[in-house]
């Protein structure tokens, strides 16, 4: 699903925001680090018990988020055979839903949460900045990405390269200085 252009700006600005209220500046990015704090409970499916770990699979294999009923929010994440890069995206895709406040699950939910994360974890301008020659395997190495992601992070870049602004955004600027890449 395609957001709209107000969507993705306003995503890529919650990026920052979080970016600068949680004091993240470095690279790669944490989903850990930053679902600490935040606050949110974080808990692999290997701490539950067998009838709880089969019905988190049954809603994810990846990864789902709960609120509870005295507002603690949740992240449950699948911790076997997965790569540190595949937990670290579905952790961020969980926080996402959490910050852009989503109660419900759809797909235009989704595709913002996907966004999120894949903006969170390899901002373009940051790529920029950082890698010297960009390719799938810098971006991989660099933000400690999944090879899937990076190569979505990669085209996500080169997108960024032709169809966006000739300059930095606000929100690109206040980034790059946080990260003190400038």
């Amino acid at each position: 699903m395609r957001l709209s252009d107000e969507q993705y700006e306003e995503i890529k600005q919650a990026v920052t925001d979080m970016f600068i209220t949680y004091d993240i500046k470095c690279v790669p990015i944490n989903a850990f680090e930053m679902a600490i704090k935040m606050g949110l409970t974080v808990i692999p499916y290997s701490a539950l018990e067998d009838e709880k770990k089969s019905a988190a699979l049954c809603i994810s294999k990846d990864g789902y988020s709960i609120e509870t009923n005295d507002g603690e929010w949740i992240i449950f994440y699948n911790d076997d055979c997965k790569s540190y890069g595949r937990i670290n995206q579905t952790i961020m895709h969980e926080i996402a839903h959490y910050l852009l406040g989503h109660i419900q699950e759809g797909e235009e939910e989704e595709a913002e949460a996907k966004f999120f994360a894949k903006y969170a974890l390899a901002p373009p301008p940051l790529i920029h900045e950082l890698i010297e020659k960009v390719n799938t395997e810098a971006i991989m190495q660099t933000f400690d990405l999944s090879y899937e992601a990076a190569c979505n992070a990669f085209k996500y870049y080169c997108k960024w390269l032709r169809f966006g602004e000739k300059g930095y955004t606000i929100y690109e600027i206040g980034m790059i200085e946080l990260f003190e890449v400038a």
